[in-house]
Order: C-alpha cells, then sequence, then structure tokens
C-alpha cells in the first residue's frame, strides 16, 4: 500500500519534469534577460525614450531577437503549432526584461500587454510624439541662442549641449543649424 502511494506521488513529479523540460530556457535568452538592465542603465521616462529605444533595438538585435520587437516574428497562430510554446517562452521572458527596464510611471501603460510587440508599439504610439515635441523645442532654443554676457566657452558649451540633446532625442542636425546667426 506504501508502495502504491509512492508510486502515485511520483508520477505528477515526472509528468510535471517532462512538462518543464519542454519549456527550457534557451542559454542566449537566460544571458540576454538577466543582463539586459546592467547593458541598458537608463530606465525608460518620457525623457529617456530615444536612448533607451536605441540602446534596447541595438541590444535585441544583436542577441537576435528584434524580430520579437517589430513583429517580424509573430506567433504561430495554433497552439498545436511545434514551435507555439518555444515563441511563448521566449515573449515571455523578453515581455519580463523589457519591464524591468521601464520607470514605474511609464509601466502602467503596458502592464496588460500580451506581446513584447505590443509593448514595444505602445511605447512607440505613445512616447515617439514626445521626442518629436522635445525636438521642436531644442532647435528652437538653437535658433534663439545668443552668446550675451556668457564667455565663448560657455556660449559653445550651450550650443553643444542642444546639438547633443536634438540627437539623443533621435533627430539629425544640419551643420547650418548650429552656425550662429549673429
Amino acid at each position: 500500500m506504501e508502495e502504491q502511494d509512492l508510486a502515485t506521488s511520483r508520477q505528477p513529479q515526472s509528468t510535471m519534469s517532462t512538462a518543464l523540460s519542454q519549456f527550457n530556457v534557451p542559454p542566449a535568452l537566460k544571458f540576454f534577460i538577466s543582463n539586459l538592465k546592467n547593458l541598458v542603465p537608463i530606465q525608460l521616462t518620457a525623457d529617456t525614450y530615444a536612448i533607451w529605444r536605441l540602446q534596447l533595438l541595438q541590444h535585441f538585435t544583436a542577441n537576435g531577437f528584434a524580430a520579437h520587437l517589430t513583429g517580424e516574428t509573430p506567433c504561430p497562430t495554433t497552439s498545436s503549432h511545434p514551435d507555439f510554446n518555444l515563441w511563448t517562452l521566449v515573449d515571455r521572458n523578453l515581455i519580463t526584461a523589457l519591464l524591468s527596464t521601464i520607470s514605474p510611471s511609464i509601466l502602467s501603460y503596458v502592464l496588460s500587454s500580451s506581446s513584447a510587440q505590443e509593448v514595444w508599439s505602445i511605447l512607440e504610439r505613445l512616447l515617439q510624439p514626445t521626442s518629436r515635441s522635445r525636438v521642436i523645442q531644442f532647435k528652437h532654443k538653437l535658433h534663439q541662442l545668443q552668446m550675451k554676457d556668457r564667455s565663448m566657452q560657455q556660449y559653445l558649451a550651450h550650443i553643444k549641449l542642444l546639438v547633443n540633446s536634438i540627437a539623443s532625442a533621435g533627430s539629425k542636425i544640419d551643420s547650418e543649424d548650429v552656425i550662429p546667426t549673429s
């Protein structure tokens, strides 16, 4: 009787271990998700979107997971598809990694997302306009900048700061825009 109880208690264990063996996290993904927060030390806020996006996209691309963000690797349509479980495992881990780099103020917008691509597209829709308006603000400041009572070094440092801010917000700037008019 005791042997039968022991055998019965082992059966779910072996079924569980068989099920879990199908869900091994690939080593490249395991390394990527455990190090992403160190690789992208800037937490996403409304002000850091352009830099955060660039860094994340570079790391996702370098590790072969960018297609999950862009939707180029869609979820298999049925759960009976052989790649469905692996795709789901990878995508859920990528969502976890993404969420670990987002500030609490932005996190609430993506909590109900069901895929990494959905998180990515929500953030683009939410924060891309902010970047555009910031570029316009910085360009306006750059065009209105005057030397006034600043030293040449302070004046040029301020120009450099504005140009770098424009670039970090995701826009290119022509050298003609940097040349002072007066």
